[in-house]
């Protein structure tokens, strides 16, 4: 189970989102100690944005591994709103001092085989974010980059509860067998419990945290990213074991 402690979100949704290096390696030190086994992290300006700063990404990447053991992965967004002009996102990632394990590469993004393809070179490795609502996946598919990514990000954007999971099933079938690279399946907000469901009833890695959704599973406001990540792998088993009502192993 990835952990994803705060995504675009800033002071407006709320405290419990961490938005400062301390902060962020405080959730994500409670998060793996919860369970998750990966992270992912959008380094913040001090005005909480998003950004690709080789100052404050090495700030973030350092207080996390200060709190974490390094064998747990460390991922940061690549996101095309951090730095909108596809060669200053790319000089970015490029200038970068300190290196996260893994990033994600938002397919659809202008740019986005480039900054793959420059983070495949300095040996962080990528998850292919393939957006639904998008023509990700298709570009994807034709993608010379695809058999050496990392993984893919199987991204539910339909906020809906009642229909996120057809949306994740017609996302899936586009996605096919993603050029043989391992899915994580999630989605966001009012889709972020049903689509986690479905991974577990597909057996499918999945990530849970205050990015996709603030709130748990019975609607209730989540207290922070550990008991996200504590409800998320309850779901997860539940789903996975179906009705036999008992979790067959620890989550992913």
């Amino acid at each position: 189970m990835q952990v994803c402690v705060n995504g675009a979100r800033g002071a407006t949704d709320g405290a419990v989102v961490p938005l400062t290096p301390e902060a962020m390696a405080d959730a994500v030190a409670q998060a793996v100690a919860a369970g998750a086994t990966d992270v992912h992290v959008h380094p913040k300006t001090p005005c909480g944005r998003d950004t690709l700063s080789p100052r404050v990404l090495a700030e973030t990447l350092g207080a996390i591994r200060d709190r974490v053991p390094r064998p747990v992965p460390v991922g940061v967004t690549t996101g095309a709103w951090a730095e909108p002009d596809p060669g200053a996102r790319l000089d970015r990632v490029r200038s970068w001092t300190v290196l996260p394990d893994h990033a994600s590469v938002n397919w659809h993004e202008p740019g986005a085989e480039a900054i793959a393809a420059a983070l495949i070179g300095r040996g962080v490795g990528v998850e292919a974010g393939i957006w639904s609502g998008t023509d990700a996946a298709a570009r994807f598919a034709r993608s010379p980059l695809a058999p050496r990514v990392l993984r893919v990000l199987a991204e539910v954007t339909d906020t809906c509860a009642e229909t996120a999971e057809a949306s994740a099933r017609s996302l899936l079938a586009d996605l096919g067998t993603a050029h043989g690279r391992p899915v994580l399946l999630h989605g966001e907000d009012g889709g972020a419990w049903p689509v986690l469901r479905l991974a577990g009833r597909l057996d499918l890695p999945s990530r849970i945290g205050l990015e996709d959704t603030l709130r748990l599973p019975d609607g209730r406001p989540a207290r922070s990213n550990a008991e996200l990540v504590t409800r998320g792998l309850e779901e997860w088993n539940r789903a996975r074991c179906g009705p036999c009502g008992a979790s067959r192993h620890a989550g992913r």
